[in-house]
């Protein structure tokens, strides 16, 4: 089990390259499974999550071949229907092989997933949605168990009765190999989605309503192969510009349209942080003095991501007021407050809201990550915190950021990824941990 090791009080100072979003490249890999010629994925980061999903594919016939960013997929044909609990319980996005599945061979058997524990993220949408499309499905021992009589999906028209973005995700890829045409509406407009519906059509589906809340997919009777460069992560940006700003710091963002931050980056400037959007691409980044307090609330894009919540917190709690976080969209996403206070946070919850008394300064000391984003809300409170904060249980960081300790090391943070038994040789001074 590793630990990460953080002196904080550095201001973060260099350029930071953002990755291809995690987001984007596991539904994108799933659509390999559609077509029996390569797809071959760019800029795709090496991630534990994305690791999963290449044994998942592996498991179910394709031939999969990394070489640095570029990332090929060849299915020519289905080995196995199934995508077993052991592999699916580490990550919910495994689900996105049903409708696939389905979609190519009629049939399909996956665990119910697992992932995060920050909420209950039902899949009824996908059933619901697959149903619309002709499949036959049950839940039992703990798999959806699923055929499609005939042995085609039938284009249909189906309504999400609230935003799921995996959900549209799974639908998406079913209705492209389905007899006609599928309407699907109140899509989720995440550009992750976008991505994938470009994909698509890079591989001869015709699509409508892209960036909408209405799609049309005409499918087709076979996909061809393609190239695709994965859009950058706009999460992985949003956590790194936190971190600039909390440490008074001053970055560039490389491969990264400010555009995919909407409400972010409004909102943090309203409250004093300057982020301007550069040529290429690029986000500058800057800090003087204490961010003001915020009111804000997660929601859909373009609206605050529920993935940069804890991160945002992490950064209230040494604002200049009273904050206020909404957490519209999972339940238990306030795991981090507890950790948080152990640094010297005030925080108080009271059902999906949180109220956040910014400090004068944080304390170092031992944490632990409860889940993916929230193990970057206390990288980001120990890289302003006085002393030496150990952040433990880094597998959830590994899920979804690519050498964090090394690109914020970079920009000057004191920062060291070590082994369980190092954490007591290796903490106590600057020196021995920067060495």
């Amino acid at each position: 089990m590793d630990k990460m090791l953080i002196v904080g009080g550095v201001p973060l100072r260099g350029t930071i390259p953002i990755n291809g979003a995690k987001n984007a490249a596991l539904p994108l890999m799933a659509l390999g499974l559609l077509s029996d010629q390569p797809l071959v994925l760019d800029n795709v980061p090496t991630l534990a999550d994305l690791t999963t999903m290449e044994l998942l594919l592996s498991e179910i016939g394709s031939v999969i071949k990394r070489v640095g960013k570029k990332v090929a997929i060849y299915t020519p044909s289905i080995k196995s229907f199934e995508a077993p609990y052991d592999i699916v319980r580490k990550m919910r996005a495994s689900i996105l092989v049903l409708g696939p599945l389905l979609a190519r061979c009629g049939r399909a058997h996956v665990s119910l997933p697992g992932g995060c524990a920050i909420g209950a993220r039902p899949v009824n949408f996908h059933i619901d949605g697959l149903r619309a499309l002709g499949a036959t499905i049950e839940i039992e021992n703990g798999y959806i168990c699923a055929n499609v009589p005939g042995g085609k999906l039938t284009g249909a028209e189906y309504t999400f009765p609230n935003i799921s973005v995996t959900g549209a995700e799974n639908m998406i890829l079913a209705a492209s190999l389905a007899r006609g045409e599928t309407c699907l509406k109140n899509v989720a407009i995440e550009p992750e989605i976008g991505d994938l519906l470009d994909c698509l059509q890079a591989m001869g589906v015709q699509v409508e309503g892209k960036g909408t809340p209405t799609v049309r997919i005409q499918g087709t009777e076979s996909l061809s192969g393609a190239f695709h460069k994965v859009m950058p992560d706009r999460i992985e940006a949003g956590t790194y510009i936190a971190a600039a700003i909390i440490t008074c710091g001053e970055v560039e963002l490389e491969n990264i349209n400010i555009s995919l931050l909407p409400t972010f980056v409004d909102a943090l400037r309203n409250a004093g942080a300057t982020i301007e959007p550069l040529e290429n691409d690029k986000i500058y980044v800057s800090m003087s003095g204490k961010i003001g307090p915020l009111s804000i609330e997660t929601s859909p894009f373009p609206g605050l991501a529920t993935d940069l919540q804890a991160q945002l917190m992490a950064l209230l709690s040494v604002s200049s007021g009273e904050s206020v976080i909404v957490e519209n969209i999972f339940e238990n996403r306030f795991m981090h407050v507890c950790e948080l206070a152990r640094m010297g946070a005030q925080i108080s919850v009271s059902g999906n809201r949180a109220h956040v008394t910014g400090v004068e300064h944080l304390s170092g000391t031992s944490v632990m990550a409860t889940d993916l984003r929230a193990s970057t809300s206390l990288v980001i409170a120990g890289l302003a915190a006085r002393g030496e904060t150990i952040v433990s249980r880094l597998y959830h960081i590994d899920r979804g950021y690519e050498s964090i300790e090394k690109k914020l090391s970079e920009c000057g943070a004191i920062i060291k990824r070590v082994r369980e038994g190092e954490a007591h040789t290796a903490s106590g001074t600057n020196k021995k941990i920067a060495g």
